[in-house]
Order: structure tokens, then sequence, then C-alpha cells
């Protein structure tokens, strides 16, 4: 009697069962791959970094409407477990910042801060001056525009542009001394770089330490103003392009 195409057929059989356990696992490594970097992407995303878009052109050169970036939530955080990741730091005059709007907190802004607390700020025909001292400033940038006595020459407590949050206006004029705004305790003064076309602290005030919501680490993607019109190789070709730290 033949027994060897029932031995093959055995053979076969097992070969098949040990093909698909394998393909099994294979499936089972890949989820489980899956979920470790879903759940370290929420880790993250939830303590560490946030995603933000720029959607104004306040802060060019520097950054772009369009712009979508990755802000560390740490950065200006108090000092807790998470300190191994990205460690907390002082705030620094010229560092671009993230932070709830004064006038309306559901809203979050990037500016620059320019002033710290205790500070003394004016600018003079647009150029900003800190404690006496003119700062240099290679990111500010100043598009061609007509003269404005309130935007150029800050701080004019006998002029008020139409842009000003009133309760700002009041405030400003008590801080004003001898020409200069004096920065109260645990407040900052933040500009947008592109100085001519930014509602920044001139108009709605100072910046609590509270609002510091956090710094912005990098730029990760961009589509520009007419994003919406691009073709997918032309953003895809913005996602290589567009990426850059911010500084």
């Amino acid at each position: 009697m033949n027994t060897a195409q029932p031995e093959l057929e055995q053979k076969a059989s097992r070969e098949t069962r040990r093909e698909r356990d394998l393909r099994r696992d294979d499936v089972l490594t890949a989820i489980q791959s899956l979920l470790v970097v879903v759940v370290v992407a929420t880790f993250l995303v939830t303590f560490v970094v946030q995603p933000f878009r720029i959607p104004s052109e306040s802060m060019d050169p520097t950054l772009h409407v369009g712009d979508f970036l990755l802000m560390n939530k740490q950065a200006f955080a108090p000092r807790g477990p998470l300190d191994f990741l990205l460690p907390p730091s002082f705030i620094h005059r010229g560092d671009v910042a993230v932070f709830h709007y004064p006038v309306d907190p559901s809203l979050d802004f990037v500016k620059r801060v320019v002033a710290l607390p205790g500070d003394r700020v004016r600018l003079r025909n647009g150029r900003l001056f800190v404690n006496d001292r003119a700062v240099d400033e290679p990111y500010a940038f100043y598009a061609p525009t007509i003269p404005d006595s309130f935007r150029d020459e800050f701080p004019a407590i006998h002029s008020m542009d139409a842009n000003v949050d009133p309760g700002w206006w009041t405030a400003m004029r008590r801080n004003v001394r001898d020409g200069e705004l004096y920065l109260p305790a645990d407040r900052y003064f933040v500009l947008g770089d592109n100085r001519n076309e930014s509602e920044d602290s001139r108009y709605w005030g100072f910046v609590a330490r509270s609002a510091l919501v956090g710094r912005p680490l990098m730029v990760y993607f961009s589509l520009g103003q007419d994003g919406a019109k691009k073709t997918l190789s032309e953003r895809l070709r913005g996602f290589v392009s567009g990426v850059r730290l911010v500084r």
C-alpha cells in the first residue's frame, strides 16, 4: 500500500498551519507596535507637545500663514515629573511664545517676548528700546506703510488708535512714566515680528505669566496662504521644504 501520499498531505497541512500561525503572529506584532505608537503619540500630545497652526501674517518672516508647528508645552510649565523629556526653562527676551490672548483667553496667539517684568519699553520710529538701550532685532520686519504715531512712537498716551482695547488704554497710561512703559511683576510685553502688520501688546496689553502656554519647537509642515489651491505633489514638497526650527 502506498503511504507516501497521506504523509505528504499531512506535511503540507502542518506547513499550512505553521504559515497561518506565522501570519497571525505578524499581524499581532504589527497591531502591538501600532498601539505603542498611538499610546506614545497620545502621551506626547497630551503632556509634552501640541500642534499649532499660524493663522495670520503677524510673525512674518519667522512664521508664515499656513505653517504647522509643534509647541513645547513644558517650556514654561512649573517643574514636574516630565522635566526629563523637555525641561522647563526661563523666559528670555527674544523668545517666541504661544499664550492665551488676554482679551479672549479661549484663543491662542504666538508672538515674540521683547520685554520682561520690571523692564522699561518704548518704540521710537518703530525701533524697540528696552531699558534705554536699542535692541538688535534681526528677525523684525517692517513692511512699507504709512506712518502711525501710536504704533511707531509707543507709548503714545495723547493719541489712541481705533484698534486699541479700551481697558488696555486705561491701564497703559497708569504704567507710563517719562515716555516709557513700565512692566509690572509677572507681566510680559510681546510684539509680532511683522511690526507694521501686527496687533500685539501695543494694542491689547501685557501677557500674564500664567497665560503663557509654550514655546514653538519646529515647523513640521507648511501650506502657505494658498494651501487650499495646491496639488498633492506641491503639498508633499511643502512638507519637506517647510520643516525648520523656530528661532
